[in-house]
């Protein structure tokens, strides 16, 4: 595949200048337009557009003096003829995309209640889920109350498709990915970390669908970048389920949700929620949102502690040059602060209506989803399991990097040892966040626990009840070694079949668990006979399976059998590479706002 376009695909790092990326275009015009149609509404309008744009630099470098300039319409006469253009929508010419916290947007949708359901479904768009690939990194498993770590893909593009070149977007067709974090979810629901994915990373985009239903071929090499997974394909709209394979080959980590969040939905999100408090070092004028104007321009933002939204907001998130070295890097760190920001914004101000409404119109009209989140209730189902996280316990990081030419790297094996710490949700200070935590309060009902025989002596019910052969899988759900063997020999003496022993994907289980299938459940309650406390659970696998919980092992005295499978390692401590750039959801705003000298 050839070297994505330089203008907005490679978005090459560092103070070489060689290229302007998608961060630097004309957000002027572009902004005014894509805004005012996701602000329609309660939202609000978004202010007018700035002169200039890249458009209009063009036309001044030909000679073409005030091309740039709007024609002013003919007037719209009364009668039909005004009221059809009082009433037609504008058209939807490609946005701009820029990604921001899913967890404010979706904790606000939860409170909307039922009486906009159907309108705010209805804005949802789906992604393609058969474009996913087949080859995937294995689901996480649930943890002893039944939670389990969820990653979701936040995805921001920067499309260039119709007549969007005209507005300052670039000249080619497509859409690229702008912005990309991995967020992870803890199982405790207590921790998130949010990775953000330079654009501009050598990357292996595996095999990804087409529009016209084929699959490419694996690529790789030195002019393959992490966001032109995004361009696979061509479409307008992108390809997120392309980026999103692109990523579990990456880090080795599944993705439970894809979001792909749109720049005017993004521009009435931050109107809806009354602004968001940002800062910078130093202030901001129209030169340098837009590198391509020959002048410096008029101020746009202020230096220090101000508060941002709609056409402003974007200025803010997009901008590239004009801060430290100009590259991706700055600006993903001023993007962290500003998620950072908004959700503090979004938990102070609580879930009242008045903002409820607005910012939920906005955020689903703006969202594209994979089908585990195309609902409402989905969403708030997702949104109320965030709930409990601190601001202080989201963390964003950006994965350890170097040069190479004016493209990154990813640093091994600095940038394993993070993706591995996520995979067993250790958190970056390396605490399990499993669920299964020390100061967990026990229930209150729950008796202390019986002393009992090393192995369950099998009751006369039991015996009587297992005449017909009923065959049992056996998993070992904790950190103690041999008790699936224990257990199997337990089995067995109940006239049971055992087909197999070995250790649960979690070894965190608290209560001993008997997973049946369909049409076992008379079996699964004969098991669970042998297992005092045990629970049953449907599952859609065949067959009769014993997950052995701590209470089980507490029963038979935690022995060991000799030569029985060790719990796995917990992973490496992550190196400072990682931990020393890390940003807290609550750390000042106006600090980590900018990487490297100059500007």
């Amino acid at each position: 595949m050839a070297r994505p376009r330089s203008e907005g695909s490679t978005g090459s790092a560092g103070s070489t200048g060689a290229r302007s990326g998608s961060g630097t275009g004309s957000t002027g015009s572009t902004a005014a337009k894509g805004g005012a149609a996701g602000a329609a509404g309660s939202t609000g309008s978004i202010p007018a557009p700035r002169p200039g744009g890249r458009a209009e630099a063009r036309r001044a470098a030909q000679g073409k003096a005030g091309a740039g300039a709007a024609k002013e319409a003919p007037p719209v006469t009364g009668g039909r003829a005004a009221a059809r253009a009082a009433s037609r929508k504008p058209k939807k010419n490609v946005k701009k995309i820029v990604a921001w916290s899913a967890a404010g947007v979706l904790v606000l949708i939860a409170g909307t209640g039922g009486a906009i359901y159907f309108k705010l479904s209805g804005n949802i768009k789906t992604i393609d889920s058969d474009a996913i690939a087949k080859d995937r990194p294995p689901e996480a498993q649930a943890d002893a109350n039944g939670n389990k770590p969820v990653n979701i893909l936040l995805i921001g593009s920067d499309s260039r498709g119709g007549g969007n070149s005209d507005l300052g977007g670039g000249d080619a067709e497509g859409a690229r990915s702008d912005t990309t974090i991995l967020l992870h979810v803890y199982a405790d629901h207590k921790n998130a970390i949010g990775v953000s994915i330079p654009r501009n990373t050598l990357a292996t985009i595996p095999p990804c669908k087409l529009p016209n239903g084929k699959w490419t071929k694996e690529q790789k090499g030195e002019n393959v970048l992490f966001n032109a997974a995004f361009e696979v394909g061509g479409s307008p709209d992108g390809n997120p389920a392309c980026t999103q394979n692109t990523v579990e080959k990456l880090t080795g980590i599944r993705v439970d949700h894809t979001l792909v969040v749109d720049f005017a939905g993004f521009a009435a999100m931050t109107k809806a929620v009354g602004g968001v408090d940002v800062c910078l070092p130093k202030a901001i004028f129209e030169g340098d949102i837009n590198p391509n104007l020959p002048k410096k321009g008029a101020q746009i933002l202020p230096a220090g502690r101000q508060k941002v939204e709609g056409q402003k907001a974007l200025d803010y998130v997009r901008l590239r040059h004009g801060l430290g070295d100009g590259s991706d890097i700055g600006r993903m760190k001023r993007q962290q602060a500003f998620m950072s920001s908004m959700i503090s914004t979004v938990k102070k101000k609580g879930l009242e209506p008045t903002t409820l409404l607005p910012l939920a119109d906005a955020a689903t009209k703006s969202l594209r989803v994979d089908e585990g989140l195309n609902t409402v209730d989905k969403l708030m189902s997702f949104a109320l399991s965030l709930k409990n996280i601190d601001l202080h316990d989201l963390k964003f990081v950006t994965p350890p990097w170097r040069y190479h030419e004016a493209n990154l790297d990813l640093v091994k094996p600095d940038v394993d040892k993070l993706w591995e710490a996520i995979r067993a949700d250790r958190t970056l200070d390396g605490k399990d966040a499993t669920g299964q935590q020390p100061d967990a309060p026990a229930t209150p009902e729950a008796p202390a626990t019986p002393e009992a025989p090393p192995t369950p002596t099998p009751t006369a019910a039991a015996r009587t009840t297992t005449a017909a052969p009923v065959k049992v899988a056996v998993y070992n759900g904790t950190t103690v070694n041999g008790l699936a063997a224990k257990a199997s020999e337990a089995l067995k003496a109940a006239q049971f079949t055992v087909t197999g022993t070995s250790q649960a994907k979690s070894t965190n289980k608290a209560t001993t668990t008997i997973e049946y299938g369909a049409g076992q459940k008379a079996n699964a309650e004969k098991v669970a006979a042998l297992f005092p406390g045990a629970t049953l659970t449907s599952t859609s696998a065949a067959g009769v399976s014993v997950v052995l919980g701590k209470d089980y092992a507490d029963a038979n005295g935690g022995a060991a059998t000799p030569g029985a499978p060790a719990a796995p390692a917990a992973p490496a401590p992550l190196p400072s590479s990682v931990t020393e750039e890390a940003r807290s959801a609550d750390d000042d705003i106006c600090a980590n706002t900018t990487y490297g000298s100059g500007g």
